[in-house]
């Protein structure tokens, strides 16, 4: 078991700010599960799931203690922030126009014909460190 506080981790999805509310709450849904399906044992211990119980008894399970801060972005910013996670090994997930419209088989042939300098971003999310994700996004704007 980890033996990181709730201090330590950092959760942020930064949006496509000039896309419409709808679009980004798909995405960073999407995003969102892609963090937890790539992330080791470790990070998983690391995200802090628990589980909160209602005064009925009733449990709540699965839910992260740590703060998810979303902010917005252009998206130049979120092709910048998704190369600076990667170049930092930080757990990152990323969610583009292509991968919208149509069966998920038409969306893998969209991206693979579309050059990454051409894929508009809808949204990344990123999980690690705390200081080093807020170091990578600390000039973004919350989300509002």
């Amino acid at each position: 078991m980890s033996n990181s506080t709730i201090n330590d981790y950092k959760f942020v999805i930064a949006l496509n700010k000039k896309c419409e509310p709808g679009v980004v709450i798909n995405a960073a849904s999407h995003m969102a599960l892609g963090l937890v399906g790539q992330a080791s044992e470790e990070q998983k211990q690391n995200m802090k799931f628990i589980e909160f119980t209602d005064k009925d008894g009733n449990k709540h399970a699965n839910i992260s203690a740590l703060s998810l801060i979303v902010l917005r972005a252009k998206n130049g910013e979120l092709r910048k922030l998704r190369n600076q996670a990667s170049d930092k090994g930080l757990l990152c997930v990323d969610f583009t126009e292509t991968m919208t419209g149509g069966t998920y088989l038409e969306q893998l042939e969209k991206i693979k014909s579309t050059a990454e300098a051409d894929l508009t971003y809808y949204g990344v999310a990123i999980f690690g460190p705390k200081n080093e994700v807020e170091a990578i996004t600390k000039k973004l704007s919350l989300w509002r």
